[in-house]
């Protein structure tokens, strides 16, 4: 049956997840569905594409900084400039890569508005996985599509 499905367009695809790893106490895989469960924002963007110009979307989906807030970075609760230290990789299916601070994200430093999108212009990303959005980027070379992995690093003890 599953051959016949195939041959008819209509294969199933998998459901698209991401990989929290790194400085956490609780890694976690995470599907758009997951992802769906924090409070949602939109994001209208306008940002420069090197190949196609000014481009203009709207994007829907958590906040970056809730979904690595909820899986525990090991920041030291003693010393609040601790997370300073902390910056974030996220790899997207296509090879590209970005790395923020966690002081961007952090609502008593930077407090960007950095959205792990779910939705696109109203279509949703299930399949196809969610999107770093940077909405106060003028370039969009920031934006990652189709994460696969966030890693959150906390290595930077020593600056001599």
């Amino acid at each position: 049956m599953s051959q016949s499905l195939a041959a008819a367009g209509t294969a199933v695809r998998p459901m698209a997840d991401l990989v929290l790893t790194g400085d956490l106490n609780r890694p976690a895989r995470l599907t758009v569905s997951d992802l769906l469960a924090w409070p949602q924002h939109e994001a209208d963007v306008s940002f420069e594409c090197a190949t196609s110009g000014i481009r203009h979307h709207r994007f829907t989906g958590p906040l970056l900084h809730d979904v690595l807030a909820a899986a525990g970075p090991v920041f030291d609760p003693a010393r609040r400039k601790d997370r300073l230290r902390f910056l974030i990789a996220v790899s997207g299916t296509d090879g590209h890569h970005a790395l923020l601070s966690w002081a961007e994200i952090d609502p008593d430093f930077g407090r960007a508005p950095v959205l792990l999108a779910v939705g696109i212009d109203g279509v949703p990303l299930d399949h196809a996985g969610p999107q770093l959005v940077l909405p106060q980027d003028r370039c969009g070379a920031r934006h990652i599509s189709g994460i696969t992995a966030i890693r959150v690093d906390g290595g930077y003890t020593s600056w001599t």
